[in-house]
């Protein structure tokens, strides 16, 4: 979908943003026993610090090798459209995951001695979160939001490529 460097920008920012929004409001209920209106601005406020980490270690590390493993997996232009999008979203769910779930641990949990238990336990609670809201809310959302942003830049483009040449 992006297709320039600004557009992966805005894309990466809106998935981050929509994820660590979704996640850390799934986190706070959890350990709060049930998320209630006092819980929001405490996601809010985790939110500013896990933005930062999670848009660095998405944007500048997991972009670059979930394709490359998804795409072993699946072809573009030669699997159905959304096999490759489920395929690069599991991938890239599966790296963020355990990534994100490491900050948490490392962060907020002050686990000590226990951080391996402490870590494994955040990961294995947040995976099915983070894999249905990507799959099924995030994934779609985002790409819907950045279709629109871009629909005129989009349109222009390919105009542009399937426009006859002038002599």
């Amino acid at each position: 979908m992006p297709k320039t460097k600004f557009q992966e920008f805005i894309y990466g920012v809106l998935m981050t943003f929509f994820m660590v929004l979704a996640m850390e409001l799934y986190n706070t209920g959890l350990r709060m026993h049930g998320l209630t209106n006092a819980g929001i601005p405490i996601a809010l406020k985790e939110m500013v610090i896990m933005f930062p980490i999670c848009f660095v270690m998405g944007f500048f590390f997991i972009d670059r090798l979930a394709p490359k493993i998804a795409f072993r997996m699946v072809t573009p232009g030669v699997d159905r459209d959304i096999h490759v999008t489920v395929v690069r979203a599991s991938v890239t769910v599966a790296f963020m995951c355990p990534i994100m779930s490491f900050w948490t641990t490392l962060i907020f949990k002050q686990p000590g001695i226990e951080f391996i238990p402490v870590w494994l336990q955040t990961f294995a609670c947040n995976f099915p979160m983070a894999f249905f809201w990507q799959i099924f809310f995030c994934g779609p959302l985002v790409r819907r939001l950045f279709r629109l942003l871009f629909a005129r830049a989009n349109t222009q483009s390919d105009q542009h490529r399937t426009a006859p040449a002038e002599s």
